[in-house]
């Protein structure tokens, strides 16, 4: 998920000459992907296309994704996302902290290229494989969230409790883009993801008769 940039360019260490080349060929990837997608479904569309489509050989798309779910999947951003963490006062009550970020990464990733997150959120309901990768790609960035939910509550990142939490929150953010994407969209997400906090956050409350 993106992560908003709410301070200025100065306060992070400027991206380098390869590191913007290697952002730019995956992003060409990514383009090119999406272009196949619409234009014939994912099963239809291969890595040869893909490469193809994006000027570069399918070994350099597989170098930078190990596979065509992961294309979908991965983005620039969870760095950035764990940065804007780190950022915020530390003082401030972690239910305020998650909220401002994931408000800020929800208004970027989604709000700004509304019509790619409904396509990845789409394929992510209706292509097993996209949906299996996800829940083997989400232990990997539970385990950048436990380490600064650590640093932020002085735990380890190893506490069951961190574990927990930082999977749980990745969860209900999982829930929240299916959701989303089996109700065809009509939804404010950030609104659903301020529901899936809510929840995390006081408990599922009872049903009123």
């Amino acid at each position: 998920m993106t992560a908003a940039r709410n301070t200025s360019p100065t306060d992070h260490p400027r991206i380098g000459l390869r590191e913007r080349k290697k952002i730019k060929t995956r992003e060409a990837i990514r383009s090119a992907t999406y272009e196949l997608v619409r234009e014939q479904g994912y099963d239809a569309t291969t890595i040869d296309q893909i490469a193809d489509r994006a000027e570069v050989s399918p070994s350099t798309v597989f170098r930078y994704f190990p596979t065509k779910e992961d294309i979908v999947l991965t983005d620039e951003y969870d760095s950035l996302l764990l940065a804007d963490l780190r950022a915020r006062p530390a003082d401030e009550p972690w239910p305020e902290t998650i909220r401002h970020v994931l408000r800020e990464a929800v208004r970027t990733g989604v709000e700004e290229d509304v019509e790619v997150a409904r396509l990845r959120t789409r394929l992510m309901v209706q292509v097993p494989a996209v949906r299996s990768r996800m829940m083997e790609s989400m232990s990997v960035t539970g385990r950048m969230l436990c380490q600064a939910i650590a640093e932020r509550t002085g735990r380890d990142p190893g506490d069951l409790e961190v574990r927990v939490f930082a999977m749980s929150l990745l969860g209900g953010l999982m829930e929240a883009s299916l959701y989303w994407a089996e109700n065809d969209h009509r939804d404010d997400f950030a609104a659903l993801v301020d529901r899936a906090l809510g929840i995390l956050e006081h408990g599922l409350a009872q049903r009123k008769p």
